[in-house]
């Protein structure tokens, strides 16, 4: 069992933090500060340290600093404020394995938790044989070819682009090829293109200069010069707007890029990862993605299968988030009925793996039995059962727009009860919606 420190001088942080790792199946240790943390240094050996950025006395940035003489093999993860993002950032240029954003994100701790315990030991041995990939599970040969396009140019610098639908795993491929990259000791910045409005975006990736607009009080780092050394991930880059694509593709030229407001260039020499679900050639024929962008970006493309191209992954998904969720969740659940697995392995998964892993969270939670049942599942899997499939009126689409309208229904249009009843995201959601014309 791995042994974990968390440092922090909140008390209430402490038991909240040391609650959830206990769940994920840690040995939890805590420090009210950096000096503490040192002392217990002395007296124990850890596999991580999970501690506040600003603490009084010994801060994060002092800690980690004697951390890497006492303990230099510990990765330490740091949690930080927004206000403190610029820090801690800079700290994992001094060796800091992560950071995180307060208030922290449980779910998203106990995966960084887990990536930074697996990264001790960066140089993947497997064989063909293996199915565990970083943090990523299958054993078919759909999965299997990206994980040697992986192997092959995680040690080069060339831009890749990673295309797949949502929930493929697209952020943990690029995660991977970040870990057993050159630049693996610099920082993972990612960035969801969908998330930021357009007239924010361009000064969130590039930084700004005092004064360059109103409320620009001071001067701020942007995202591609937080990456310097490291990796940035683009995520979803069909939905960056285009008048500041050319200003994307000038820093992929020239390594530099001038602050918004800024009369001196900033060279960076970042790693540019991309993503997208989006048809890239089709925006290019559509003039709404750049010609020169596209080529610059896809120098090396991954092509994320969808869970309905791997099924023969579904029952080692399956076990792997069984075992997840059960320590997760404190439970002892022995297994997984075969009724269950047949109708996972006749469902065609339209949220991808990431539908699986909420279906199996789920699951998981409900199940007052030694091993999942149909009655464990959502609804939706009941309804499908019973479609005639073998029929020549068999129609998937209208069989999806079906069981979405229902759950619509069921919680008055509410887009986000229904897609947590559905086990998809929000955006998923919308995203259906749109292609199945509901509104």
């Amino acid at each position: 069992m791995s042994k974990i420190l968390v440092v922090d001088d909140e008390v209430n942080s402490l038991k909240v933090l040391s609650a959830t790792l206990k769940k994920g199946g840690y040995d939890v240790q805590t420090a009210r500060g950096g000096e503490e943390a040192i002392s217990r240094f002395s007296e124990n050996e850890y596999n991580l340290v999970l501690s506040d950025y600003r603490m009084p006395g010994m801060d994060g940035e002092e800690l980690l600093n004697k951390l890497k003489t006492i303990a230099p093999s510990v990765p330490v993860v740091l949690m930080t404020g927004y206000g403190t993002i610029e820090l801690a950032v800079i700290a994992m240029k001094k060796g800091a394995y992560s950071y995180m954003t307060k208030p922290v994100n449980m779910e998203a701790l106990l995966t960084i938790v887990k990536e930074a315990l697996m990264s001790k030991d960066k140089e993947y041995t497997g064989n063909s044989d293996e199915y565990q990939f970083l943090n990523i599970f299958g054993s078919s040969d759909a999965i299997k070819e990206v994980f040697g396009m992986v192997r092959r140019i995680c040690k080069t610098d060339a831009n890749v682009l990673i295309l797949g639908e949502s929930g493929t795993g697209k952020e943990l491929i690029a995660r991977a090829i970040h870990y057993y990259s050159l630049k693996s000791g610099g920082p993972f910045i990612p960035l969801d293109c969908t998330t930021i409005p357009s007239e924010l975006i361009e000064s969130e990736l590039f930084g700004y200069e005092k004064g360059a607009f109103t409320c620009a009080y001071d001067n701020k780092t942007g995202l591609l010069e937080m990456a310097d050394k490291g990796t940035i991930f683009m995520d979803e880059i069909g939905d960056l707007d285009y008048s500041l694509q050319k200003k994307l593709l000038r820093f992929l030229q020239e390594k530099e890029f001038y602050r918004l407001g800024g009369n001196e260039k900033v060279k960076v020499d970042a790693r540019v990862l991309a993503a997208t679900n989006l048809d890239l050639e089709a925006a290019v024929e559509k003039g709404v993605f750049r010609t020169d962008l596209y080529y610059r970006l896809n120098v090396i493309t991954i092509h994320m299968p969808t869970l309905k191209e791997r099924k023969d992954d579904i029952p080692i998904l399956v076990s792997h988030f069984l075992d997840m969720f059960n320590s997760k969740n404190n439970k002892s659940i022995m297994g997984v009925e075969e009724s269950v697995i047949d109708t996972f392995m006749n469902y065609d998964w339209p949220g991808n793996v990431r539908e699986l892993e909420n279906t199996m969270e789920r699951a998981v939670i409900l199940c007052s039995y030694d091993y999942i049942n149909m009655d464990c599942l959502p609804q939706k899997f009941r309804l499908i059962g019973n479609e005639p499939q073998n029929s020549e009126e068999f129609n998937l689409q209208e069989i999806e727009k079906r069981v979405i309208t229902k759950a619509l229904d069921a919680n008055g249009w509410n887009q986000s009860k229904s897609a947590e009843l559905l086990g998809i995201s929000r955006k998923q959601l919308r995203t259906k919606m749109k292609n199945l014309g509901l509104s």
